[in-house]
């Protein structure tokens, strides 16, 4: 009978190999994002205070924070190699966000230089409220919240019917009906008041609920004539994105110099505590809007009426930071 320590099957190996299952991926401090062309350095903190409608048009495929091959690897100082995300937005669109999501916090949680608002308004937290749950309960006491604010609007213009803007037998647009495209983009995107079109089509159709959403809008942050903080046209496409970011109004009052202590008008702060409705789950809203429009003249072109229609789809919800 054959010795059982010999055996291929009970042999058994004398150093044992490092097994890699009970390990957890490691998470990603910074991604490094290339939003057409142009480089982003961004940590993750920053990356996750985003709005949510934001992120899913950065990765519309999912986020992943952590990586595999990391956590595999066997620790080497040199195995942290840059990964750059490819991303299809308008880089100075992030740069926006980025920008007011970065001072909305340094005005509210300070810098190390100056205390921010967080600081005056502390004792209102460690009180309890006069009316509904405890401070301790109300986000809005203790993070700064933001209103964002986007549209994506797609047009149609339909040229005048005199046989010159044509289409060839493969649908590709001759060159007067490309020219007519792109002045119609340059006339809507001079229309910078967010409130203009929404309001005519309440006016239109007598929507009370649409009113309703304006009036809340402004009570909460906007102003009626407000216009988009950043609006652009998206490359070789009839569509242009715009987005509006403003603090959201909550009734918390700090008077210049710490005069006196820091107090809440509990009317605005209910009004408020409605938008929490957003947080972390954008509303969607879509209409149609045409028009009759005259596009002035150019060099090489006359004037033209066309009607323009437009595809308007907004998205609203609150971010905390």
């Amino acid at each position: 009978m054959a010795n059982i320590n010999n055996s291929p099957i009970t042999q058994v190996q004398q150093h044992a190999v490092p097994t890699h299952s009970n390990l957890q991926p490691q998470l990603l401090t910074r991604l490094f994002l290339d939003l057409r062309g142009k480089r982003f350095e961004v940590d993750r903190e920053t990356i996750m205070n985003l709005p949510e409608s934001v992120l899913l048009c950065l990765f519309p495929n999912g986020l992943v924070l952590s990586r595999q091959s990391v956590a595999l690897s066997d620790g080497g100082a040199d195995e942290e190699d840059e990964e750059v995300y490819g991303v299809d937005f308008d880089p100075e669109c992030f740069q926006y966000v980025l920008n007011f999501f970065r001072t909305a916090s340094e005005t509210f949680y300070g810098t190390s230089t100056n205390p921010g608002l967080l600081s005056a308004q502390q004792h209102l937290l460690d009180a309890s409220a006069d009316f509904g749950p405890t401070s301790s309960q109300n986000p809005l006491l203790s993070k700064q919240a933001i209103i964002v604010l986007r549209e994506e609007l797609e047009y149609f213009s339909i040229p005048p019917n005199d046989g010159s803007t044509l289409t060839d037998q493969n649908g590709i647009a001759n060159d007067k009906l490309l020219d007519i495209k792109r002045r119609s983009g340059d006339y809507l995107i001079d229309k910078r008041n967010i409130f203009t079109a929404l309001q005519r089509n309440v006016n239109k159709e007598n929507n009370v609920a649409e009113q309703h959403l304006i009036d809340m809008l402004c009570m909460s942050g906007f102003d009626r004539e407000d216009e988009w903080g950043y609006r652009a046209l998206e490359p070789s496409r009839c569509c242009i994105s715009s987005i509006a970011l403003v603090l959201l109004k909550t009734g918390i009052h700090h008077y210049p110099n710490n005069e006196q202590p820091t107090d809440i008008d509990y009317g605005q702060m209910a009004t408020a505590q409605k938008l929490l409705l957003f947080w972390r789950k954008p509303a969607r809203k879509c209409w149609w809007d045409g028009m009759d429009v005259e596009l002035s003249a150019t060099e090489t072109e006359k004037a033209a009426t066309v009607k323009l229609w437009a595809r308007r789809v907004w998205t609203l919800e609150l971010s905390l930071v």
